[in-house]
């Protein structure tokens, strides 16, 4: 046995040093020892509730090593042969419960209930399975919900509730019954969802999975009637290679440009492209805003629709104050389809645009109607990183022996600054390149905006622009976006320009990204977009000169009105529970009743609806109308300008308070 010190332990009989890991799973990790977790991850809180990460441990017997804090002079087993039957009873009790369809399942050979059954040799499940079969939850469009693959780990409602501070998922019911479910059961869809899908990358089997569009691409490349192009995003292309064997961060453009080539693409264009076309009207609308002392600064970023959908949710107050530029794919694709149908000597509704991200609710951007025209969607299918790897696969390419190929022009084109978007401070920077020229006519002095980088979930950042200080904020993770939504919210908020982006990271930790929760890796990807954005000849997204011709030959003037009709875009209220409304009927109540319904969404709720419905409730049980009026709490009327909102029969009453209430409601019962 090795000698201790007075700041060890003993894990199986080798000294281990503790330094500042939180439990003494991570202790156990440095010894290189892999202990299986299903519910622990480093960014998330313990939760201790698959009982895989258990140990021996001296004077105090088994114990999760996850929920353990360590300390010197512990003695530590890993696997004795006690431990190692639990585990494999474990695992036989989940695989009871778990339906045996593997190599159908989205999440086959990246399933880790799979993993850690072969990797303990399970190889019959001795327990009978339970017939209860539930139905997909299939309402969300960029996320599938199959709830009989759920091992009730509770990764996805931590990451939710945690990290996005969305909670559109959680558990319910007790005992043998608990389940993970959306509120009130309802479908992923039809609750305040913002389709991150971060819930599916941490989730360890298929119970979360993106939505596939593989299917759809590939009939629209078999039909000979369609011309189907691709835009690649950023940050897909220092992760793509990852899925083949590359090292993370490594950039591996040339061979996914020929390897779409190979599996029938007819063109091939970089979002990045768009992302310049982003920066010039973002920045110039930024610009405007603080010539003129805009009520609406600070501005937010517009390119990330898991926040758009969150705001839209929780702070329809706040829409003023966002930028009204498309994401990038949204502009790509508008652009794409007013100028290829032309260059590509093709009809416009025979033209095919696939966008490939590195995000599920790029799926759910593309369905928005306000990117529909004439019928038809500027972006017709979404693919994540790891469905090209699959179709990739599926073609039988071999992704390291491809012969690099080229973009096409002149979408193909771009800049650093349009590249680096993929990054959390990315935006900011490219930003920061282009805005500097327009405010003093000079070049920024160095092109690397080193202080708008970094990993912390809110940065703050000041930018000299000759006379003029910028407060620039960066937030990646959606809780921490709500933080600065909060502060513009109760007036305190300091800043010009807020960027947000929901995914840790930003874009390179997008949850359709090959998975991982290594902070290493995410730096490397990171890394690995600087170096693309060092290699160009071009940094600055007004030296494009294809976005300028784009300006010049389709677009017009940068926020012209043809840039707004193609480029720019509009937001509206959401409910956050489709359909759900709160009964204040009398139960006693016979025959029909007069429903009086009142908005108590975020935005109403700010302006007194609440005391409103408080106020008229009173009054309704003060003069024993219960009988003759039904009294209704409904989430929102998306009306959330017009606030408080109230509906009294077929009547809706804007800016509405209790004696204009009272007076109508009088009124209908008088007539009634």
């Amino acid at each position: 046995m090795e000698q201790q010190n007075d700041n060890t332990l003993m894990v199986n009989g080798q000294a281990v040093e503790i330094a500042d890991e939180p439990n003494l799973l991570e202790v156990i990790r440095k010894a290189n020892i892999d202990l299986p977790t299903f519910c622990y991850h480093s960014e998330l809180s313990l939760y201790g509730a698959c009982r895989l990460c258990i140990v021996e441990l001296e004077g105090k017997g088994v114990v999760a090593s996850c929920s353990v804090q360590p300390e010197p002079g512990m003695e530590v087993r890993t696997h004795t042969a006690a431990l190692r039957e639990m585990r494999r009873t474990t695992l036989e009790l989940l695989l009871a419960n778990h339906p045996q369809a593997c190599t159908t399942c989205a999440k086959n050979t990246q399933c880790k209930l799979q993993d850690l059954a072969q990797r303990f040799g399970i190889e019959d499940v001795v327990f009978n399975r339970p017939v209860k079969e539930r139905p997909l939850d299939e309402s969300n469009p960029a996320l599938v919900r199959d709830p009989n693959k759920c091992v009730l780990c509770g990764d996805c409602v931590r990451f939710c509730g945690e990290v996005q501070n969305i909670g559109a998922i959680d558990f319910a019911n007790r005992g043998a019954q608990v389940t993970v479910t959306p509120a009130y059961n309802k479908g992923l869809g039809d609750v305040a969802c913002v389709f991150c899908g971060q819930c599916a990358a941490v989730c360890p089997t298929g119970a979360i999975t993106p939505k596939s569009a593989e299917e759809d691409v590939m009939k629209a490349i078999d039909d000979s009637n369609t011309t189907v192009v691709a835009q690649l995003a950023p940050a897909l292309r220092v992760a793509l290679g990852e899925e083949f064997g590359y090292d993370p961060g490594t950039s591996v453009t040339w061979q996914m440009i020929a390897a779409l080539k190979r599996l029938g693409f007819d063109k091939v264009y970089d979002t990045s492209f768009a992302a310049d076309l982003t920066v010039i009207e973002e920045a110039g609308e930024f610009i405007e805003r603080m010539e003129e002392g805009d009520e609406r600064l600070p501005q937010f970023t517009s390119c990330c629709p898991a926040w758009i959908k969150m705001a839209e949710h929780f702070y329809p107050d706040l829409l003023p104050h966002l930028s009204s530029c498309r994401s990038p794919q949204q502009m790509f694709g508008s652009l794409a389809k007013r100028t290829l149908p032309e260059q590509l000597n093709t009809k416009p509704e025979n033209l095919v645009v696939v966008s490939i991200m590195p995000c599920t609710a790029k799926k759910y951007e593309a369905t928005r109607e306000e990117f529909t025209k004439n019928g038809q969607m500027d972006v017709d299918h979404v693919l994540t990183t790891r469905e090209l790897a699959g179709i990739i696969r599926g073609a039988g390419l071999r992704f390291q022996d491809l012969e690099p190929q080229s973009f096409d022009l002149p979408l193909g084109f771009k800049s650093g600054a349009g590249v680096i978007f993929g990054n959390s401070g990315g935006v900011s920077e490219a930003v920061v390149r282009y805005t500097h020229e327009k405010v003093t006519g000079t070049r920024s002095p160095e092109v690397d905006i080193h202080a708008v980088r970094g990993e912390k979930g809110i940065r703050e950042a000041e930018i000299t622009m000759g006379d003029r200080t910028v407060r620039m904020a960066i937030a990646h993770g959606l809780a921490n976006a709500q933080r600065l939504a909060e502060q513009v919210r109760d007036g305190t908020c300091p800043y010009d320009f807020v960027e947000v982006m929901a995914c840790p990271g930003g874009c390179i930790g997008g949850a359709g990204q090959p998975v991982s929760f290594d902070e290493n890796i995410r730096q490397k990807r990171k890394a690995g977009l600087y170096a693309v954005d060092k290699g160009l000849q071009v940094h600055h997204p007004q030296d494009n000169p294809y976005v300028a011709a784009s300006y010049r030959d389709a677009i017009g003037e940068i926020g012209g009105e043809e840039a707004h009709d193609m480029l720019h875009t509009t937001y509206k209220t959401r409910q956050r529970i489709a359909g759900q409304e709160l009964s204040l009927a009398n139960s006693e109540a016979t025959g029909q009743q007069l429903e009086v319904d009142v908005c108590l969404g975020t935005s109403c709720f700010l302006k007194g609806s609440q005391d409103l419905l408080q106020a008229l409730a009173k009054y309704i049980n003060t003069n024993e109308l219960g009988e003759h009026v039904e009294v209704k709490a409904s989430f929102c009327h998306q009306k959330c300008g017009r606030g408080p909102v109230v509906k009294i029969g077929d009547e809706t009453l804007e800016h509405a308070d209790f004696e204009t209430v009272k007076g109508a409601l009088d009124n209908v019962l008088q007539n009634a």
